[in-house]
């Protein structure tokens, strides 16, 4: 069986954040007498102005009845919960219980919590000092052993996350809650977006993090890995929610988004700009200002070696930025980073992983049929599945896109709310030329070959040799002075060819339509103009025009 298919199985026995329907977008726990008509209350007006549904228990009645029952089913019908740490937060035994509650459906169902600390020091939580001290003096007396080691322990593991400190505010209020407020919509608007494409991402998302060793808090080395594939594999999403699941447990963090397009946009100030964000995010500053790229890598290996970071570079394509994050030879790529800190690469180009000597690479693959059905259902019918109507349609749809992520949104998306002769005339089209949008995608990889002749492998390769030996292939492109030996290996190192155990020289079917479309374009459409021939019609229809007498065609 697969072992993807079989961790699906077994995933899905138990509710996942990504299929639960939740009943409030936050939960919020604190101690009624601290913080109710104050600080708490203001903060639930504020999500509430903003259209959050945030659960606020204002009943001081019957409260240990209304634990067992609502509140427990409102913690765990929560997205987030926020955990208002005020000084007599752990004299109450009954937000202790909703803390072990809290801390459960984090583990269980993935939730996010947001500690905050009410004029009281992280420290004193995390190790029940001051306050706190004093609060479990009085339950050790009063509970059995087992049951205050319990609250011991989630008090310890919630202050460990990474929150908000009213001290952080200058003591402010008003900007404290807009300032959680903001990190609230931002969890929310990431989750919504994440949710949508989380179909077929647990097993892969375990994968990485057993290669990273991410979930080892103790851990002290930095270690840096690759996710490498294709455009449109899902590298972004994986790394997305890598991000999303573990920011919380470090100091700092940071997502680098799109970064080869930024420097291609940009250049030398799109890498200024990404340096002074990654200073920013981890130190959690809005002040730090980068003059030039030499100056902003000082500032990185002065600043962010004390700093245990999550950081994501996602679509690098170049050493050169890299290096702008203090990221450069084998030797010296973990040395600007704190104890602990992990460090994710997406590319698309796995002679950039080799150059700065990553701790492991993860190939991302495709999906399968029954995952790609179900992400393209989700964009084409707001479902998990097709109508029934349209479940051949859909499935020609699928054994098109061979399990690409992107080209399952992409006509998803196209095809949504469209009738079953408009889905026949779509198909139609793609028999004849593959989709703009993904083919836009898809073909950043070939413009971004270094080397004309490479380009021209890529090409030759896609009209004539998938499913051909390798060794072959290269010495019959060598005859016609390809360098084929380096050239082949380029393209398996920019995920644009594969090769099988057999030897045999494999490409994705949209990166082999991609490549004939090339063809096609640069001739405009006219066979006689076309660099290659590969249609049976083309060349008898080139062979037989009697105009045609001399042209640079491989057949």
């Amino acid at each position: 069986m697969d072992p993807r298919k079989a961790h699906k199985a077994s995933y899905s026995s138990s509710p996942s954040s990504s299929s639960k329907r939740w009943e409030y977008q936050v939960f919020l726990s604190f101690r009624g007498e601290d913080t109710r008509k104050g600080f708490t209350g203001h903060l639930h007006a504020a999500l509430s102005d903003d259209g959050i549904r945030a659960f606020l228990d204002d009943n001081e009645l019957k409260r240990a009845e209304f634990i067992k029952t609502q509140l427990e089913q409102a913690i765990d019908g929560s997205m987030i919960s926020i955990i208002v740490f005020s000084k007599s937060y752990a004299d109450s035994s009954w937000c202790l219980d909703e803390l072990v509650k809290i801390m459960e459906c984090r583990e269980r169902l993935g939730q996010q919590v947001i500690p905050l600390f009410y004029n009281v020091d992280a420290s004193d939580v995390r190790n029940q000092k001051g306050s706190f001290a004093q609060a479990f003096e009085k339950h050790e007396g009063k509970h059995e052993k087992e049951k205050v080691q319990r609250w011991r322990n989630v008090l310890t593991e919630a202050a460990a996350l990474c929150g908000e400190d009213l001290k952080n505010a200058d003591g402010h209020e008003a900007k404290f809650i807009n300032k959680i407020l903001g990190e609230v919509k931002k969890q929310l608007y990431s989750k919504f977006q994440l949710d949508i494409d989380l179909v077929g991402i647990t097993s892969r998302l375990n994968d990485v993090v057993r290669m990273i060793g991410i979930e080892n808090s103790g851990s002290k080395d930095v270690r840096m890995i690759g996710i490498l594939g294709m455009g449109g594999i899902g590298k972004t999403t994986l790394a997305k929610t890598i991000y999303k699941k573990f920011e919380r447990i470090f100091e700092g963090r940071s997502f680098l988004a799109n970064v080869r397009e930024q420097f291609a946009n940009q250049r030398s100030n799109g890498l200024v700009g990404l340096q002074k964000q990654l200073l920013n995010d981890i130190l959690k500053s809005e002040g730090i200002k980068v003059g030039s790229v030499d100056e902003g890598i000082d500032l990185i290996r002065a600043r962010l070696r004390c700093k245990r970071a999550l950081v994501i570079i996602d679509d690098a394509d170049d050493l050169d930025q890299l290096e702008a994050f203090a990221i450069t030879t084998r030797a010296r790529a973990r040395d600007w980073f704190g104890p602990g800190s992990r460090i994710v690469i997406t590319t698309r180009n796995q002679h950039l992983l080799d150059q700065v000597g990553v701790d492991g690479t993860y190939m991302a693959q495709g999906m399968d049929e029954e995952e790609a059905l179900e992400l393209f259902s989700r964009h084409a019918f707001e479902s998990g599945c097709p109508n029934q109507e349209y479940l051949d349609l859909s499935k020609r749809v699928i054994h098109y896109c061979q399990g690409l992520p992107l080209a399952l949104k992409v006509l998803g998306s196209f095809l949504y709310k469209r009738d079953e002769s408009q889905w026949e005339s779509q198909l139609e089209r793609l028999e004849r030329s593959p989709h703009e949008a993904i083919t836009k995608i898809l073909r950043i990889s070939f413009d971004g070959l270094p080397d004309r002749t490479d380009k021209n492998t890529f090409l030759d390769i896609s009209c004539f040799f998938i499913g051909m030996d390798k060794d072959y292939v290269t010495q019959i492109l060598d005859g016609c002075d390809f360098s084929a030996t380096l050239g082949i290996r380029v393209l398996i190192e920019r995920c644009l060819v594969t090769v099988s155990e057999e030897n045999k020289l494999m490409m994705h079917d949209l990166l082999r339509d991609m490549g004939r479309g090339i063809v096609y374009e640069n001739a405009q459409g006219d066979p006689e103009k076309f660099s290659r021939l590969w249609k049976r019609e083309n060349i008898t229809e080139v062979l037989s025009d009697e105009s045609v007498s001399t042209f640079p065609i491989k057949f």
